[in-house]
């Protein structure tokens, strides 16, 4: 997720930060830990000790002092420092996920070069200046490191001061706070079906114009698009138009649907969001700005209700106190040649819904691995590896390696996994079970998976 679409007059408060600041030139019970994966050792060495128990009154006014004042007030100076300097004395590296949540808004120079220093005294290692941010959180996230108490209602502070249209997001609930950061655009807050209602924001399509094949003479045969077939309906949808828009709001073969496309993922997904429990109306799909470890944070704009991107699940508000679960349709990913040839009568979104742009993350921004922090990825596979995702009838999840599947499909060979069969489809490849049924697969970069479905089991082994 990067910023395209421009911010609005609160971050002003930031820069101020830059202009006001100044640069002024305990020991704690172990707190034992899980142990850690050879692989996160050897990349990220052994974690701090870890204290036990509650803040103390000291630390917290520091921490109240160095962070959430330094946000509210958009300024830094000496008391600021002291705080500061009170935080690196703790030793505490609980408390460098809240410095990291400042670093990621904070970017003075001098200002980053002080936090991360104080960063590198709790975790008790020397953090590099450069993408300092990145470097911490991977490192907290690797380490698993514990978030501090009341951990959620600092980070509120912090970030509500700069997107209040965030206010009834950060609430608690099943979603794990300390991984939650800003994507760097702001909240797509528009009510349904304002598709063309201008946003500082990713602005999403809702119940977006399509055509025919043979009237989306812009596409060319190796444009990748997203293919989705409902009850024997078909529809593309055009990565280039994806890229721009990141959630559709659609209806096919009489479903409706939510359909999220995460970037840095590589992932396109669809739910659908009817025939749902008695009470619950449909959900309202959009981009909050936020992230969780380079995955797209989603919630319904009518509840504020924030859903697990990768899993369908409500994760905070009122439909995560109904336990709602989002089911999927599968999502095939191909290029616009095979997809009309396998699907002659589809429909595809219209040109006009890509704004006049023309991304390529894959190949451009995203080349050279995720921009964002992940922490530690599984080492199976290399992070950006594409894989088909799907959970079986029993709750494994498994990945699916592309490369050495669509290789074995082509030559006739059968892929199976529990209940779940890979086939062909228009020159991508779908989960179904043994009778054909649709299963609701799609494909995803290999870190963003495997996080979200750790202990997955890997075809081929």
């Amino acid at each position: 997720m990067t910023l395209e679409f421009g911010l609005q007059s609160r971050f002003v408060r930031l820069a101020l930060i830059t202009a006001l600041f100044c640069l002024w030139v305990g020991q704690v019970t172990s707190q034992a830990q899980t142990p850690l994966p050879d692989y996160v050792i050897e990349h990220f060495g052994e974690p701090p000790a870890i204290p036990k128990g509650p803040l103390s009154a000291e630390l917290q006014a520091a921490i109240q002092t160095a962070i959430v004042e330094t946000v509210k007030q958009g300024a830094w100076g000496n008391k600021q420092a002291e705080a500061l300097k009170t935080i690196a004395a703790s030793k505490d590296p609980r408390v460098a996920w809240w410095i990291a949540d400042l670093m990621r808004f904070a970017t003075a120079p001098q200002l980053n070069a002080v936090l991360t220093d104080a960063a590198s005294d709790v975790l008790a290692k020397k953090l590099p200046f450069e993408n300092s941010w990145g470097m911490l959180t991977d490192h907290l996230i690797a380490w698993d490191i514990p978030a501090p108490p009341d951990y959620l209602a600092v980070k509120r502070e912090v970030f509500t001061s700069i997107v209040p249209g965030w206010e009834k997001i950060f609430v608690d609930g099943d979603i794990d706070w300390r991984h939650v950061s800003w994507g760097g655009v702001l909240i797509d807050d528009r009510p349904f079906d304002t598709t063309d209602e201008a946003c500082n924001c990713i602005p999403a399509a809702d119940n977006p114009e399509t055509s025919s094949a043979k009237e989306a003479t812009w596409l060319k045969d190796d444009d990748i698009v997203f293919g989705i077939v409902v009850n024997g309906e078909s529809r593309a949808y055009p990565r280039r138009i994806m890229e721009v828009r990141e959630m559709v709001n659609d209806t096919l073969g009489g479903r409706h649907l939510g359909i999220p496309y995460c970037t840095l993922c590589g992932a396109a997904q669809a739910y659908f969001t009817d025939q749902l429990p008695e009470g619950v109306e449909r959900p309202v799909l959009r981009t909050s700005g936020l992230l969780i470890r380079s995955n797209k944070v989603m919630y319904d704009v009518n509840t504020y209700s924030v859903f697990d991107t990768f899993l369908g699940k409500a994760v905070t508000g009122p439909l995560a106190e109904k336990n709602l679960q989002l089911d999927q349709v599968s999502v095939v990913t191909t290029d616009w040649g095979r997809w009309k040839k396998a699907h002659p009568d589809t429909t595809v979104l219209v040109e006009a819904l890509a704004l006049g742009r023309d991304f390529d993350f894959r190949n451009g921004r995203d080349a050279d691995g995720p921009i964002f922090p992940v922490g530690d990825v599984d080492p199976r596979l290399p992070v950006h590896e594409d894989i088909i995702g799907i959970v079986t009838a029993s709750g494994t999840p498994v990945a699916f390696r592309r490369s050495n599947a669509f290789v074995a499909l082509q030559k006739g060979e059968d892929i199976g996994f529990e209940n779940v069969r890979l086939k062909l489809d228009a020159g991508g490849i779908r989960a179904v079970d043994a009778d054909g049924t649709d299963l609701g697969s799609h494909q995803a970069f290999w870190f963003a998976w495997s996080q979200f479905h750790p202990g997955t089991k890997l075809w081929p082994e």
